[in-house]
């Protein structure tokens, strides 16, 4: 089966990327709004399992922190995917090692862009239009990081959270 895992931003980050996404996006309807923290990897139950115990330890060592957003970009001319940049921050980038270090294969196949996707898949055209007039736009969005989730694919190729992960201590 094949999992992944994300952190979920508040409502009102949602509500922002969803108003674009819903019009833009190819897979508005698999997955909510997301930053991706380790790309979608395959593993059976007992690996899921075992890997399970790593995801608590990692999320009690964790302490909440705060990402912003500033602007939008793309991975242009690589792909037509117009997404809102997330600041890097060495709390971020610590996460993230850790969900590719240990018990997790770094298997990576991008350099760690954070971001959170408003279009993809777009015609070079419509791509063109659509990025033109979200460069223009300001942003000015922040959230709280305290949690990310382990998510699996359904069979219809959407993607459901198969736990919860919540920062700081918590009994294991």
């Amino acid at each position: 089966m094949k999992y992944g895992i994300a952190y979920f931003p508040s409502k009102q980050i949602q509500d922002e990327v969803n108003s674009y996404r819903k019009r833009y996006d190819s897979h508005y309807a698999l997955i909510p709004p997301h930053l991706t923290l380790k790309e979608s990897f395959t593993a059976d139950d007992a690996e899921i399992e075992s890997l399970i115990p790593e995801l608590k330890k990692i999320a009690n060592e964790t302490d909440p922190f705060n990402i912003t957003i500033n602007k939008v970009s793309s991975f242009a001319p690589i792909s037509n995917t117009i997404y809102l940049k997330i600041n890097p921050s060495p709390e971020l980038q610590t996460l993230f090692d850790k969900l590719h270090s240990g018990k997790f294969s770094d298997d990576a196949d991008h350099p760690f862009v954070p971001h959170i996707t408003l279009a993809q898949d777009l015609v070079d055209q419509e791509y063109s239009d659509v990025f033109g007039s979200l460069k223009m736009k300001k942003y000015d969005l922040g959230d709280e990081v305290d949690r990310f989730q382990l998510l699996y694919q359904l069979d219809n190729g959407s993607w459901t959270v198969y736990e919860t992960f919540v920062f700081g201590k918590e009994f294991v």
